[in-house]
């Protein structure tokens, strides 16, 4: 599976997220990280090349801090495209995609599936190693259109285009997951599954089975995503990751 070429046999995998502005990070390590400019508010659709150029340079110090760290990139909104040329560029290991299968509404406007696009542009650029892990019923959006299609369904379909793992969120940055979403969509598909937002050092136990948790508000001082990183937040959270995962074993 290429998601343990990455991560091992490491269970639960926490995935510390980096949301970078203007070429700034500050972050701590934890199994892996991925960059993301979320500070870049409001999102468009149509990306400078600036953003490209200041994504790249964040990541390629990130890689070079971190060399052998698993990472990833993020670029907002839905410039999965993009974010795979970031991630060639900077030696990184995977991108988060967005719209990835089947069309919905975001607050940016109508995103369409970009699968078949996607996974052909990272053939012709040479980045078949970057992995692509997909949001599937995404936050911030009304999913009114495929209202008749499961999130289960929608892993499969995702699964089918080749995805390389799926991730799962709530409704809003800093929302927990479904747990219930989690078992379905695990029973439902052989691809990893990743829960993307609100994860706590209360609530992680629902999220045990999946196969990595990426985690950005609830490091930050007072749980919001704008904040500054909180370390103790962080050491506390890791801490019961992992007397948790010795329990499994």
């Amino acid at each position: 599976m290429k998601f343990q070429s990455l991560f091992g046999s490491l269970k639960s995998v926490v995935i510390g997220m980096i949301h970078a502005k203007s070429g700034t990070h500050k972050y701590l390590i934890q199994d892996g990280l991925i960059i993301e400019n979320m500070h870049d508010v409001p999102y468009s659709f149509n990306l400078g090349p600036e953003v490209c150029a200041c994504m790249t340079a964040v990541c390629s110090a990130v890689r070079h801090v971190c060399p052998t760290l698993p990472l990833g990139v993020q670029i907002l909104s839905s410039a999965n495209q993009q974010a795979l040329a970031v991630a060639l560029a900077s030696g990184l290991d995977f991108i988060r995609a967005e719209g990835f299968v089947f069309s919905h509404v975001a607050d940016e406007g109508l995103l369409n599936a970009c699968a078949g696009d996607l996974l052909r542009y990272r053939k012709q650029i040479g980045a078949d190693g970057v992995q692509i892990f997909t949001d599937i019923k995404k936050k911030h959006s009304s999913h009114a259109l495929t209202a008749d299609v499961t999130i289960k369904e929608t892993a499969r379909a995702a699964e089918f285009f080749l995805s390389d793992g799926v991730v799962i969120t709530g409704a809003a940055t800093g929302d927990q997951a479904d747990p219930w979403e989690l078992t379905e969509v695990s029973q439902s598909v052989k691809i990893p599954v990743l829960i993307g937002s609100g994860v706590t050092y209360d609530n992680v136990e629902n999220f045990l089975d999946a196969n990595g948790m990426i985690i950005g508000s609830h490091f930050k001082h007072g749980g919001h995503w704008a904040n500054a990183i909180d370390p103790e937040r962080v050491k506390r959270f890791m801490a019961k990751i992992h007397h948790l995962r010795k329990q499994q074993s």
